[in-house]
């Protein structure tokens, strides 16, 4: 079971979260989307812990933190860590190390972090490579990469850390129309496998396509979740013009 209680968050006098909740449903794909700064991405990095939430809880799997009420999270602590390690994050900007190849890109966390032998990481990053169509650039530099191709090592990367829950931060925002194709067949491929993954995107066509859930954000809160056909029922003014301008 994955979940998030009353999630707060805020940035100096910035409300960004006010009271999220929401189940994620394993094997099944969640994905959000509403208007630029209402929240998604922090609810993202709360989820993994790259931000702390002000308060509420988060639940993944049998790894839970508890914010707020007085109490400090052991933050540093085993209960963190393993949460964290239950997540894969997919972000805009790829976020490959520069110094790095392609293959040690993948390598990196299933050496350093879960302390994996270095020939069955690599045997497993080349595997993850042929999955995502760039066996060919094992020893590139990240540099001498497409935008796309960088996305899919960071695909790869992510997926190398054999994480429960994935999650994607507008996967294709960075790229143009023929490169978002390339990551998008991929991540529709990782839906087809029933991954846990919740997805943040602007692209309303992928996301009727491969959402088991659709959830609406609007100004730190959840206005409507559930399938797509709930959620875009015209009931709820602001999800109607939201969707509209993007038709």
């Amino acid at each position: 079971m994955y979940y998030v209680r009353d999630i707060h968050k805020t940035f100096g006098g910035n409300h960004v979260l006010k009271g999220v909740s929401l189940d994620i449903e394993a094997h099944k794909t969640t994905v959000l989307i509403g208007p630029s700064g209402s929240g998604k991405t922090t609810l993202l990095r709360c989820i993994n812990l790259l931000e702390l939430p002000d308060s509420g809880t988060v639940h993944l799997n049998g790894a839970e933190l508890n914010f707020g009420g007085g109490k400090a999270p052991k933050y540093a602590g085993g209960e963190a860590r393993a949460l964290r390690m239950k997540t894969g994050m997919v972000f805009q900007n790829f976020q490959l190390f520069p110094h790095k190849t392609v293959l040690g890109n993948i390598i990196e966390g299933p050496v350093s972090v879960l302390k994996r032998d270095r020939d069955q990481a690599v045997a497993e990053a080349e595997a993850l490579l042929q999955k995502v169509g760039l066996a060919d650039k094992r020893d590139a530099w990240p540099r001498d990469l497409s935008g796309g191709q960088q996305q899919r090592v960071a695909i790869a990367r992510a997926l190398a850390m054999k994480p429960e829950l994935l999650l994607f931060d507008e996967p294709t925002s960075a790229l143009d129309p023929e490169l978002e194709y390339e990551v998008l067949s991929i991540i529709r491929r990782l839906c087809e496998e029933k991954q846990t993954i919740v997805i943040i995107t602007h692209k309303i066509s992928f996301a009727q396509e491969v959402a088991d859930k659709l959830v609406f954000f609007d100004e730190g809160r959840i206005l409507r979740q559930g399938p797509w056909d709930e959620v875009n029922d015209g009931s709820v003014p602001r999800i109607a013009q939201f969707l509209n301008m993007l038709r």
